[in-house]
């Protein structure tokens, strides 16, 4: 057994849910980018569904890059590249003279888990790096209107601030804010399993 993979309960759970959007809305052609992909298990699941296009996994965390490899070469699955140092609040992701042909970019419970400077970071580079007609797909808990919308969002709230006052469940609506100013366009929000939210931006 790999010591290095690691194991995020909530994947077995919303795996399939999110793999049912990805294949409704990620582009007929092109590369997917997965920005703080985590232990790994996701990309293992989803990549068979698009080959032979390449997604590309990435996060800064080093024991989290370590778990994504262990998880890939025990895969053997062919369309899953090793995974890329990326911190979305950076400049630069280090792709950008890449030739990588990304249309489409996956973050998945990422943006209450970090301080607001990654989210605006993740937007300022799905602006740089998708092509008109790209998508941008994000997952996790959000409030709307202000409000949250389940008393468990509320709690997971509260402990996430309790952790790091930089983190939090955010407002859809300056989610939507911040990628329409960058030319991602809002296109539809689904309703997922345990009150989290698949939110869909296109490039224009």
């Amino acid at each position: 057994m790999n010591k290095s993979k690691q194991y995020a309960p909530a994947t077995q759970r919303n795996r399939e849910p999110i793999l049912e959007v990805l294949l409704r809305v990620v582009p007929p052609s092109g590369n997917i980018l997965e920005l703080a992909s985590g232990t790994g298990e996701h990309c293992i699941f989803f990549a068979p569904a698009f080959s032979p296009r390449q997604w590309i996994p990435s996060d800064p965390n080093p024991i989290a890059r370590d778990s994504i490899e262990a998880w890939r070469q025990e895969s053997l699955i062919k369309n899953i590249q090793s995974p890329l140092n990326i911190n979305a609040e950076k400049l630069s992701w280090g792709l950008e003279e890449q030739q990588l042909n990304i249309t489409t970019i996956v973050n998945i419970n990422m943006i209450h888990i970090s301080a607001w400077t990654a989210c605006l970071g993740l937007m300022e580079g799905a602006k740089r790096i998708l092509p008109s007609g790209g998508i941008l797909y994000l997952y996790g808990p959000y409030k709307q209107g202000g409000k949250h919308t389940a008393p468990s969002n509320e709690s997971f709230d509260q402990s996430l601030r309790s952790q790091n006052p930089e983190w939090g469940v955010r407002n859809l609506e300056d989610v939507i804010k911040v990628a329409e100013d960058k030319g991602l366009m809002f296109q539809e929000k689904v309703e997922m399993p345990a009150n989290n939210l698949s939110v869909i931006f296109q490039k224009q």
